[in-house]
């Protein structure tokens, strides 16, 4: 009973991720090679990794008490946003008795970015999610710490404030 469900549910997904194939032609298909006759190429299955850009949402890892913001605009960029860059962004969820309420505009400061970023010594740095920091508009934080690994390279981009209340720098 479970292998003829897995089996109705695994052709399901097949014929879903193939473009709505007929059951004929899907019985066809019992080779990996045969998939990329159909036009597959590998790249359906990896997450493309792109800037921080509008409507990017971006966790927040300090006590401001917001948790979630929601990317309005990336400031000193065309594409978008890498770490180290400040954005504009919207505060989407917030805690009950925190310092920024749900609905507030704010700046924000990149920490972390799914995005490689090349080092100068040739290793590559990135990270598992997207992470801010919220700032006022003179660049200071408005939390008083920050949770989590922040690269070094944020010293270049005189944000030394962050660095000095950050618990681990990467």
């Amino acid at each position: 009973m479970a292998a003829c469900v897995a089996s109705k549910w695994s052709m399901a997904v097949s014929r879903s991720l193939l473009g709505n194939l007929s059951s004929n032609n899907l019985g066809s298909l019992g080779k990996p090679q045969d998939l990329t006759s159909l036009g597959y190429n590998g790249l359906f299955f990896q997450q493309l990794r792109t800037f921080i850009q509008m409507r990017t949402k971006l966790k927040v890892v300090d006590n401001s008490g917001a948790k979630w913001v929601r990317c309005i605009q990336a400031l000193k960029g065309r594409k978008g946003a890498r770490l180290g860059d400040t954005i504009i962004a919207s505060v989407q969820e917030a805690q009950p008795r925190g310092k920024v309420k749900k609905g507030e505009v704010v700046y924000g400061v990149v920490v972390r970015a799914a995005m490689p970023r090349g080092r100068c010594d040739g290793s590559e740095i990135k990270f598992d999610d997207n992470a801010v920091v919220l700032v006022n508009k003179q660049g200071e934080p408005i939390g008083t710490r920050v949770f989590g690994p922040v690269p070094h390279e944020l010293r270049k981009k005189k944000h030394l404030k962050i660095l000095t209340l950050a618990e681990h720098i990467a």
